[in-house]
């Protein structure tokens, strides 16, 4: 097989600005521009594309290697990044250095994206010279929107059935098999509007959250840092925002507060909402909670053929058993295993996700892309 340039290509993507419009509007460039330099880039290179649109003007890729009769794996990553604002070096004009390649969206995760599209170039390579042709099909998910509310990841999985997925976050050169899921809610006191002088007649909304924050505040500390599960660590749960009030010589009539709960994977959305509202029950005040908006978590079985596949891969490309963990953060992994298919990460190195000075390892985008390539072939001969 033909060894592709990835350095090149990554920092061809990084040059392409694809901040999520829904995080920063002001900068608003959106996943169109760079979702059609990769399909575009797949093809010359041999791989089926497609625009497969998840949001007016936000598409996410999907490319199709193969065509067996076999499995199929997914190989995913995503196109968009947050902004630039506080950045300290050029976010869009692709440095490297010491083996490190600079700017926005590298390390998070422009390095997996390329690694994944070029994984998916050799596989196609190897397998139309096969004299059996291809063994199975891997399908290449470069999705929007994974920075906001994974609109990419859920409109893949709505439209296309597979049998595993390896992301390509980094990883450090671990093996991920689980993360924390979380849940946005929003709390509501209410109390009574009346003049400021009329003590006897007002009733502060403020007043009741602010012992609603207390009993939260003490609820995370004393009994959430308890629940720990052995690969992602402790439940915990901010008070994030908060508003309340219409004026100074007014008694606030409601206060609104959201809150993010981070959960393990044998938690659910309602069992949190129910104890939060046990919690301000507890506390003597009354309050409605809502739940906003919730992710699930991950924890893959390490006995699903995608887990093996990426074992072994691992250790044949780096010569190194890889340490199996999970991670307190959240990625699009669990989409994947929701909607039925098993799930892990493994990715490159580097730092500054969502920082001012942000690079990736090129070596390791390169082995990542080694490790792609090693693992289809193991999951595939299963």
């Amino acid at each position: 097989m033909t060894r592709l340039d990835v350095g090149w290509l990554l920092e061809a993507l990084v040059r392409i600005p694809s901040v999520n419009p829904s995080l920063a509007p002001d900068e608003a460039t959106g996943e169109l521009a760079i979702s059609e330099f990769i399909r575009g880039w797949l093809i010359a290179h041999g791989v089926p594309a497609v625009l497969e649109e998840a949001a007016p003007g936000r598409p996410n890729v999907v490319g199709t290697v193969g065509r067996g009769d076999g499995r199929t794996l997914v190989l995913c990553a995503h196109t968009d990044t947050v902004g630039t604002a506080g950045m300290t070096i050029p976010p869009f004009e692709p440095r490297r250095e010491e083996g490190r390649l600079y700017g926005r969206g590298s390390f998070d995760m422009k390095g997996g994206l390329a690694a994944v599209m070029v994984a998916g170039a050799r596989l196609q390579q190897a397998w139309k010279a096969a004299p059996g042709g291809a063994p199975g099909t891997v399908l290449l998910a470069l999705v929007a929107d994974e920075e906001y509310t994974s609109l990419g990841a859920d409109h893949f999985v709505a439209n296309h059935r597979a049998d595993g997925c390896v992301l390509t976050e980094s990883s450090e050169g671990d093996l991920i098999v689980a993360h924390k899921g979380f849940v946005w809610l929003t709390i509501r006191t209410r109390g009574r509007a009346a003049h400021g002088s009329r003590w006897d007649l007002g009733r502060s909304a403020i007043g009741s959250m602010a012992r609603v924050v207390d009993a939260l505040e003490r609820y995370d500390r004393e009994t959430l840092r308890g629940r720990v599960h052995p690969l992602v660590g402790p439940a915990s749960m901010h008070c994030a925002m908060i508003h309340g009030g219409v004026g100074i010589s007014t008694y606030a009539p409601e206060c609104s507060l959201r809150v993010e709960r981070r959960t393990l994977p044998d938690e659910s959305p309602e069992q949190v909402a129910r104890e939060i509202r046990e919690v301000v029950a507890a506390a003597g005040e009354e309050a409605d909670v809502e739940i906003e908006f919730s992710r699930p978590s991950l924890l893959c079985d390490p006995s699903a053929p995608v887990a093996e596949a990426m074992r072994g891969a691992i250790e044949r490309v780096t010569g190194s058993t890889p340490r199996e963990r999970g991670v307190w953060y959240w990625m699009d992994a669990a989409i994947f295993a929701a909607a039925g298919i098993p799930a892990v990460d493994y990715g490159p190195t580097g730092e500054g996700a969502h920082e001012a000075v942000e690079w990736v390892d090129i070596a390791s985008v390169e082995r990542t892309a080694d490790v792609l390539v090693e693992a289809a072939r193991r999951f595939f001969a299963a």
